[in-house]
């Protein structure tokens, strides 16, 4: 059978998808029969905890999907020198006040299908942005849809790393081995 263009682009989607649904499952691994308090617990002396890191992987994901339809929706006026702007990312890491495992798990799992359906229909993967202005990117560079799910796949599998610190601290279950 000869590939075409579009077996091509369906194969390497089909790819990049199954990758980071595989790192998502090692993510809900490591959370599986949680308590709200162990999830929120602190067990290394960083501020992660293991409910605020789905919390936050959610939210990375749906910002990434929107830079990919959208663009970057970051201003240029974002002050990286002004601590609310820290603390709006810290609370990215966090469950606040109302905010349970469970309703955090459930958006995470609707967060994985809205991103699956419209990577799904993407007519292929070089749909091609400029990223924001921010000091830990490089300068006047863009991103594709391909190069945004390479590094959500990255994110993700870093974020599953901490998890499993933070879980074999909590109580001495490890996510492999």
């Amino acid at each position: 059978m000869v590939a075409t263009a579009t077996n091509t682009v369906d194969v390497e989607r089909a790819a990049l998808l199954r990758i980071l649904a595989e790192q998502r499952d090692f993510l809900l691994f490591t959370v599986r029969g949680l308590d709200d308090e162990q999830a929120t617990r602190r067990t290394t002396a960083s501020d992660l905890t293991l409910g605020g890191l789905v919390k936050h992987v959610t939210a990375v994901e749906r910002n990434w999907m929107r830079f990919i339809r959208e663009g970057s929706t970051r201003g240029k006026d974002v002050d990286y020198e002004d601590p609310a702007t820290w603390e709006e990312h810290a609370n990215t890491f966090r469950l606040l006040d109302g905010e349970t495992l469970a309703g955090v798990l459930a958006d995470y799992e609707l967060a994985a299908k809205e991103t699956e359906a419209f990577v799904n229909e993407l007519p292929d993967l070089e749909v091609s942005h400029k990223l924001p202005d921010a000091p830990w990117f490089p300068k006047d560079t863009s991103w594709s849809a391909r190069d945004v799910l390479l590094h959500m796949i990255r994110e993700t599998a870093q974020h599953c790393g901490h998890a499993d610190i933070l879980r074999e601290s909590l109580d001495g279950q490890k996510t492999m081995g």
